[in-house]
């Protein structure tokens, strides 16, 4: 049987569910990903398109185009970051919008953009 996590935005309006195991698990620091976070690192996890469901009680998130090939994920109401939709059949869903999975299994394996990160970061985590 495969495996359903599910997870939404802060104020539970956008919600999913995807199925399967999540692919590609990785931290990225570019700009967009710093913008559309407020943070220096966004961690992702992807998905075939057709494991993710938008199940709550608002659909599918808005979505604004942010590069010729993907669109970045929003709930409308609240503002939370979920991910982006890729024009090739991806869903990056955001690890943050997930609800009580185990940290190991959304652990990053890798870091793109990472001499985008902020100079302190070595410095306070070492890597």
């Amino acid at each position: 049987m495969a495996r359903i996590l599910t997870g939404g935005c802060l104020c539970g309006h956008i919600r999913f569910s995807a199925n399967g195991e999540p692919d590609f698990p990785h931290g990225c620091s570019c700009t967009m990903c710093q913008r559309h976070s407020g943070a220096p690192v966004l961690v992702w996890v992807g998905y075939p398109a057709a494991a993710v469901a938008w199940d709550g009680p608002g659909g599918a998130p808005a979505l604004w185009r942010s590069s010729d090939a993907s669109c970045r994920a929003y709930c409308p109401l609240c503002g939370s970051t979920l991910g982006a939709v890729d024009d090739a059949g991806t869903v990056g869903l955001v690890t943050g919008a997930f609800d009580r999975v185990s940290l190991a299994a959304l652990a990053p394996v890798s870091h793109s953009y990472k001499s985008m990160r902020p100079r302190w970061w070595a410095r306070l985590f070492q890597i």
